[in-house]
């Protein structure tokens, strides 16, 4: 059929150039026509360009000349849109898409129109609902708009009036068995946890501090306390006062010498006697008392203690072995 079809076209509508006599002839001949190109739709068009050196007659059939229909014309025949055309037919194509936007204007208006007067259906109880609160059925944009915010305000009043009369629950904390734990109970016990390793603090503190100190501190506390019913303005008649003036030493004091009712017993401030200490205290090897400011703990190794045992065991084994001489 494809052949057929071809040599129809060329017999009715194309004119063939005569076959060329040789290879060399028919190269040139198509090299310097520039002709169309028919090729068969068929499994012969999917070979080489040797079918048409030669001369295979169902190879693509090379044609030099055109009739009058391919000739080019001197006056085209297309038309341009747009801005082509005269003016007459610009402004009818205006004047219709005009008419054409103003119909359709008219009818959204219409419809819009119809919308809103279309009446708003009350909740009455038989009326099915959709799960947003809204009618179901046909209905206006403006009446789905108006039930929506219909139901935003029944729920904002719901939550109202449920933060007003509910009360808010206290949380409940549960332990890794599941039993509630009391916050009020634990609290207690954390505070008095907390008072009592301070309690413990202070004692150690305490502790490692001597008589002395301990005396001191209680000393101040007692002033501390007496300080709270001290009056604010101290004048020249205060007893207190005048008694601490007088009890204070100076360098320069001509008297200082021939007051001897000052207390000397432990070595006071003005007594001219070295301060000794006046309490009890383990001996040691060179009978060296200690000052008078020992708070009284024994802060030695040991040594001392250990030296006169080790005298006694030999003045004791000393008469044990004359003892055993005398038995003998």
């Amino acid at each position: 059929m494809p052949s057929d079809l071809s040599s129809y076209l060329a017999s009715k509508y194309l004119v063939a150039d005569p076959k060329p006599s040789s290879k060399k002839r028919k190269r040139k001949q198509a090299d310097a026509t520039s002709g169309l190109l028919i090729t068969d739709d068929d499994d012969t068009a999917w070979n080489n360009g040797a079918a048409q050196d030669d001369g295979d007659e169902d190879g693509p059939l090379t044609v030099t000349g055109t009739t009058a229909e391919f000739r080019k014309a001197k006056k085209s025949s297309w038309k341009t849109v747009g801005n082509g055309g005269n003016a007459q037919d610009k402004d009818d194509s205006a004047a219709a898409a005009d008419a054409i936007i103003a119909s359709a204007a008219a009818e959204n208006d219409a419809a819009r129109a119809a919308d809103d007067e279309m009446p708003i259906v009350e909740d009455n109880g038989s009326v099915v609902k959709m799960s947003d609160g809204t009618h179901a059925g046909l209905q206006s944009a403006a009446a789905v708009s108006a039930q929506l915010r219909r139901r935003q305000q029944e729920e904002r009043e719901d939550f109202e009036r449920h933060r007003k009369n509910a009360k808010e629950e206290e949380t409940v904390y549960r332990d890794a068995t599941g039993r509630r734990i009391d916050i009020s109970m634990k609290r207690a016990e954390a505070r008095r946890a907390a008072a009592e390793a301070e309690e413990k603090e202070r004692l150690a503190i305490e502790s490692l501090k001597g008589d002395v100190q301990q005396e001191n501190a209680r000393r101040r506390r007692e002033e501390l306390e007496d300080a709270k019913l001290m009056t604010f303005a101290r004048k020249a008649d205060d007893e207190d006062m005048n008694r601490e003036l007088k009890e204070q030493s100076r360098w320069n004091d001509p008297m200082a010498q021939f007051m001897a009712e000052k207390d000397t017993s432990r070595g006071g401030k003005n007594s001219k006697r070295r301060p000794v200490y006046s309490g009890t205290a383990a001996p040691n090897r060179y009978g060296i008392k200690p000052g008078y400011r020992w708070d009284g703990v024994d802060r030695g190794n040991g040594l001392e203690a250990e030296r006169f045992k080790a005298i006694n065991r030999r003045e004791r084994n000393k008469g044990l072995d004359y003892a055993w001489q005398m038995d003998e």
